[in-house]
């Protein structure tokens, strides 16, 4: 046999291969539409009372007064403004 005619019938069988069994993206689940999509949750930025910064609210501490919750990003702030009553 021809070495060239090898080679071509060997490439023709490559590509039939490739046609049949090469198509791995079908057996994976379908992607959801960009509406379904879950976003990871945001978290809400409280402020602290005593020195006004930003801080994430899972993240701060917090302390009830009078019926109001109020969100600190350090103790030594919670203290400053408890101290001030």
């Amino acid at each position: 046999m021809n070495p060239v005619r090898f080679i071509v019938l060997a490439v023709l069988f490559y590509l039939l291969y490739r046609l049949l069994f090469g198509r791995k993206k079908d057996n994976l689940p379908p992607k959801p539409a960009p509406d379904q999509v879950e976003s990871p949750a945001q978290d809400v930025l409280v402020q602290d009372p005593v020195c006004k910064t930003y801080v994430p609210k899972s993240q701060a501490l917090h302390e009830t007064k009078d019926g109001k919750t109020y969100y600190f990003c350090s103790e030594e702030c919670r203290k400053r403004f408890l101290d001030q009553d």
